[in-house]
């Protein structure tokens, strides 16, 4: 598999079934990636849906300048960016409630005990250390691919990974998990 590229390649050429599975592929990572943006889920799953529909209507020219995840996760972030801008101001209070419900989904994503703890750490970091850390550690992007995602140089990449892993360890600590536990109960 080339990351989807192939998949929207035949889209593109009339075969539905390749935005079937650009869709079942990425629909997930692209709704935990765009939730850790808008901290809000409902809102998320807008976005996620307002990607896959902009890739067919629109059926914007992918021309390989990233790797395909790369380039389907910019375009949600924008969509997100935008969504934002329109719903900043209409925030309730039951959506924020709703935010600490996200531990329940958070949970059923991430099985093993330890990764958990890692992920509620993550949460209590500054909004871009979650983006950079989730792009980096869970969906595997490397530095470039990320800083074309959140529109950022390769070094401020590096500065935003060293320090947000900084701070992470600090996190982790409070929740009384060491470096070692890290290292030898790793499953």
């Amino acid at each position: 598999m080339d990351n989807g590229a192939s998949s929207y390649r035949r889209f593109l050429d009339g075969d539905d079934n390749g935005i079937v599975e650009i869709i079942r592929d990425y629909k997930d990572g692209l709704l935990l990636y765009l939730n850790s943006f808008t901290n809000n889920l409902s809102l998320a799953e807008d976005c996620v849906q307002e990607t896959f529909i902009r890739l067919v209507t629109k059926k914007p020219r992918f021309r390989e300048e990233s790797a395909f995840k790369t380039w389907l996760y910019t375009i949600g972030r924008n969509i997100a960016i935008d969504a934002l801008k329109k719903h900043r101001n209409d925030v309730s209070l039951d959506e924020v409630a709703e935010l600490t419900d996200m531990h329940n989904l958070e949970q059923d994503y991430l099985k093993e005990e330890q990764k958990i703890l890692i992920h509620r750490a993550i949460h209590r970091l500054k909004p871009e250390y979650q983006r950079a850390i989730y792009l980096s550690y869970f969906e595997g992007f490397h530095h470039e691919e990320i800083a074309k995602i959140m529109h950022k140089t390769k070094k401020q990449i590096g500065n935003l990974l060293f320090n947000a892993r900084k701070s992470l360890k600090i996190e982790l600590e409070k929740e009384g998990v060491s470096h070692e536990d890290l290292s030898t109960n790793g499953k």
